[in-house]
């Protein structure tokens, strides 16, 4: 067997060669780079994937959390409910806001936030939960929309990792205030450098997103607000439009991979397997499991020349960048535990069956080995 990597992107890109070297080709001898027709179409195409009525395009995932929370006048003073288990970027746009984290630890078996613990947190400073949509699975939105209709408190959704995930039919961007999601080269949609977006149904918030993202002008020469520089690129904004046109087959792709590892890999050693809640229809950014073997079991795997990855080894409240929030080890008891045991098995789009069956036969004969 060839070596397996983590992530592939040659299958997708194969696919959409010939288009989107066409669209590029056709936008670099247009002569326009900046908000051109190419951004102003995948908006478009893309709230309709969506079912919002709005999305505007920023540089990036991070530039996305940070804008959504702005718009929402989310500020200092003021607390927002985040999952303990996250990657750090979620943090890091409350961080900027000038908000205080309120970090709620995740359910074991669906790595997102434990909806059950969130109301536990929620004091007169509340002022928003931000639920991560994490590796492609929608959180439990009827909860989390029961809790910010009893509390008055905003939702601002992170759906980076769940690009045509679902709950109980609704699209995961659809449900917040307003939500933020990325087009990193690695998403379910990816673009080929950085990107983001932001989606909403509120027509107030999109037109401040809509100036702040370009320094905050109104009109040429007219700036209302103290903006920031984050416009999605023309050029990846021809990529995403064509890639869009594929995400749902490629979803697809991802679901029945990961069928694959849930039927073969049940039942082998200490592994604990993914779960998918009824009521998510699940998209599988990431594959991941958990085992107290993880580091003997990556490097077994590595040694077939199968590559795995760790998502996230070291908590956002362990980072040193952290310190100054006062939190020790042993302060989010299951973030810790997911942080130690999870190991991210290889799972994309063009992978084949003959290759997800060898992974797990490794596996299976790696706990039938000891």
């Amino acid at each position: 067997m060839e070596p397996i990597p983590f992530l592939s992107l040659e299958a997708q890109h194969t696919l959409v060669h010939s288009p989107v070297t066409k669209a590029l080709k056709a936008g670099f001898e247009k002569n326009w780079y900046i908000m051109g027709d190419g951004v102003r179409k995948f908006e478009e195409e893309y709230a309709r994937f969506s079912n919002v009525r709005y999305c505007l395009g920023v540089g990036n995932g991070y530039d996305a959390l940070s804008i959504a929370l702005k718009a929402c006048q989310i500020g200092p003073g003021d607390e927002v409910i985040v999952p303990a288990h996250t990657y750090i970027a979620t943090w890091l746009a409350i961080s900027r806001s000038g908000a205080t984290i309120v970090p709620v630890e995740p359910n074991e078996l669906t790595f997102n936030i434990d909806v059950r613990e969130v109301e536990k947190f929620i004091t007169t400073r509340t002022k928003a939960i931000l639920p991560v949509h994490l590796y492609g699975q929608s959180c439990d939105m009827t909860t989390l929309e029961d809790l910010s209709k009893r509390h008055r408190l905003l939702i601002v959704e992170d759906n980076a990792q769940a690009h045509g995930a679902t709950w109980k039919g609704n699209m995961t961007g659809s449900f917040g205030d307003v939500n933020a999601t990325s087009f990193y080269p690695t998403k379910n949609l990816g673009a080929l450098g950085d990107g983001g977006a932001i989606t909403t149904n509120n027509e107030t918030a999109a037109e401040f997103v809509r100036r702040y993202r370009n320094y905050g002008f109104e009109s040429k020469n007219l700036c209302e607000d103290l903006g920031v520089n984050s416009r999605l690129d023309e050029l990846q904004a021809l990529v995403l439009s064509i890639k869009l046109k594929h995400i749902e087959a490629w979803n697809e792709q991802r679901r029945a991979i990961a069928s694959i590892y849930l039927e073969r890999l049940k039942g082998a050693g200490d592994l604990q397997l993914p779960v998918s809640l009824p009521e998510a229809n699940h998209v599988y950014h990431l594959f991941v499991v958990r085992t107290l073997e993880r580091e003997r079991l990556k490097d077994y795997l590595k040694s077939f020349q199968v590559e795995t990855m760790v998502h996230y080894p070291v908590p956002p409240h362990l980072q040193k960048a952290y310190a100054s929030l006062g939190y020790k080890k042993g302060d989010f008891p299951i973030t810790e535990a997911i942080a130690l045991s999870s190991l991210s098995l290889p799972l994309w789009p063009g992978m084949t069956d003959d290759q997800v069956n060898f992974i797990c036969d490794l596996i299976i004969r790696f706990y039938a080995s000891k």
